[in-house]
């Protein structure tokens, strides 16, 4: 793996988690569930920013292929799912260390398989689209012509 795709999979992984941690925290927070709605649609939306960053990075300046930019994409993700399962686990066993549920625990797994699967599907569509977007807008550009 290429060093600047490294960069932008664990660019992308630290603000999932941090995005993940900080407005859960503010959304634990807010003193009312439409503050608490809000700061979490605000991770979601830095999180769909992060996502479509690193698609637009991977495919406009290191011209990966499709597949390429989608495996990076999802492993990003996936890994942000996991960072965010051991923050929770964490935050668990600080909270209330005698009772540590099973699920919770199966969390390390689940949350990236869950989390990397559809980021996989989106981010194959979405840079596929960009890269035929991409060839179709550099075959037209007049420098390109014979």
């Amino acid at each position: 793996m290429k060093s600047p795709a490294l960069r932008a999979i664990l660019l992308a992984c630290a603000v999932y988690v941090v995005a993940g941690v900080l407005f859960g925290a503010l959304a634990g927070r807010a003193a009312t569930n439409d503050g608490r709605v809000a700061w979490r649609l605000a991770a979601w939306i830095v999180s769909a920013i992060a996502f479509g960053a690193q698609i637009a990075y991977e495919q406009v300046r290191l011209r990966n292929a499709p597949a390429v930019t989608a495996f990076h994409a999802a492993l990003a993700a996936g890994l942000g799912a996991f960072g965010l399962a051991v923050a929770a686990n964490v935050h668990a066993w600080i909270a209330t260390p005698q009772r540590h549920p099973l699920i919770l625990k199966l969390s390390l797994a689940i949350w990236p398989i869950i989390t990397a699967l559809p980021a996989f599907v989106v981010a194959l569509v979405a840079a596929w689209l960009l890269s035929r977007i991409r060839h179709g807008v550099s075959s037209r550009h007049p420098d390109n012509q014979v």
